[in-house]
């Protein structure tokens, strides 16, 4: 399956020095090894344009190499890294230093670099020097960006020099002081929370920014039925705004926050019934273009005290079963219009050569069963933080093996 081209057959794919060298019917190779995947389907390698991997710097949560092996479990052969690392991904030096050492990793490694030094909104980075060393990104997500001279000039310069922005929507302080999404939920646990005018009131001024210069924004981590219509209703006005949101946001709700368990907080919350179902209605009608983790791991420790914990949750192994549970299986999405918004939808978005099957392209692979059901184990992933939001539960959808580059870089053990 191949949505690049709405491409949908059986036939053989054949794999050589990195590259995709032929698709379709029956195809014999001397030398070659063999994958027998009658019943599986071969797709391009997932792109998921929004993790964090923590390095430099917080390597205890996460690294480059322990998070690409949780991609490649997943499916995911290419991430792109946010900058909140320490020190921040604000300057050439640690964009080369990110780039250099991620050439081993088991996916390939984008970097989102930040807008303003040190992500404070004080003072911005050299954009082109960050574009020079390898950047094709920026945000300052994990904030908003506050100086909105600075985002503004960032969203216009970067569509000159070949840098996207994607925006963290946030409005500091409406969302300040809160633990969770801000309504029924909260008020019986007597815990301040965020409103979702915190959101709003950001992918507004973004929109609001995108359409008075006419340049593009991504917006991230979309949660709220609000920004989801304020979305909708800008591109009808022909804006040049993309939208991610998350499998959690899709699949889970407030509700889950009654566990006092700190692996269910994450930033933006998760929402009401209204918004969770607003998502799924964004995502059938293109309103969201693609889904996007927002992998944010943390150490048990870290997590351990529902109240102090900080915000996020991981993702990078359980987002296409996530995606084929909430969304496929119930009938919202087809299997081919999930992968488009997990491939090629997002590696557009960024510009970046990956999301698809066509003959020469990089080899990047997922052979994954759509009918197999598994319960997320935490102490069975890949990664070094175990801060799932869908822990126990039963999904649909198994990686079997993924490769990255053309090489296999993920099999399922039961398989191996």
């Amino acid at each position: 399956m191949d949505p690049s081209r709405n491409l949908d057959e059986t036939g053989d794919l054949l794999l050589r020095d990195g590259k995709i060298a032929a698709v379709g019917g029956e195809i014999s190779a001397e030398d070659a090894r063999v994958v027998h995947a009658d019943g599986l389907i071969a797709a391009p390698g997932l792109v998921d344009m929004h993790v964090h991997l923590r390095d430099p710097g917080q390597t205890h949560k996460e690294d480059i190499f322990s998070g690409c092996r949780a991609a490649a479990a997943g499916g995911v052969t290419s991430v792109l890294a946010m900058p909140n690392t320490t020190p921040a991904t604000d300057c050439a030096e640690v964009v080369s230093d990110i780039l250099r050492r991620a050439r081993e990793a088991d996916a390939h490694v984008y970097i989102a670099a930040a807008i303003t030094k040190g992500l404070k909104s004080e003072e911005p980075t050299d954009l082109r020097a960050l574009r020079g060393a390898g950047a094709i990104a920026l945000s300052d997500d994990g904030r908003p960006v506050e100086n909105t001279r600075f985002l503004a000039d960032a969203m216009i310069l970067g569509d000159e020099i070949g840098l996207k922005v994607v925006a963290h929507c946030e409005d500091l302080f409406l969302a300040k002081g809160g633990l969770m999404n801000e309504g029924v939920v909260s008020h019986k646990l007597g815990i301040q929370g965020i409103p979702a005018a915190a959101e709003d009131c950001g992918t507004a001024r973004e929109i609001a920014l995108a359409e008075a210069y006419g340049v593009p924004v991504h917006i991230c981590h979309v949660s709220t039925a609000t920004s989801a219509g304020m979305i909708r209703d800008a591109k009808k006005r022909g804006v040049r705004v993309t939208a991610e949101t998350g499998p959690h946001y899709f699949s889970l709700t407030e509700a889950q926050l009654l566990r006092r368990d700190a692996d269910y907080r994450m930033n933006p919350p998760l929402r009401t019934e209204k918004d969770r179902l607003a998502m799924i209605e964004a995502l059938r009608d293109g309103t969201i273009d693609a889904i996007a983790t927002d992998h944010a791991p943390h150490s048990p420790e870290e997590k351990s005290n529902f109240h102090t914990a900080p915000n996020g949750s991981i993702g990078l192994e359980t987002s296409l079963a996530a995606g084929i549970t909430a969304l496929v299986k119930p009938g919202y999405l087809t299997l081919m219009e999930l992968l488009s918004k997990m491939t090629i939808a997002p590696a557009q978005i960024l510009g970046i050569p990956a999301g698809t099957l066509k003959t020469d392209a990089a080899a990047d692979v997922v052979l994954f069963d759509e009918n197999a059901e598994w319960t997320v184990d935490p102490a069975k992933l890949h990664g070094k933080s175990r801060n799932t939001p869908f822990k126990g539960m039963r999904l649909t959808g198994r990686v079997k093996m993924t490769v990255c580059g053309g090489r296999i870089v993920y099999e399922d053990a039961e398989n191996a």
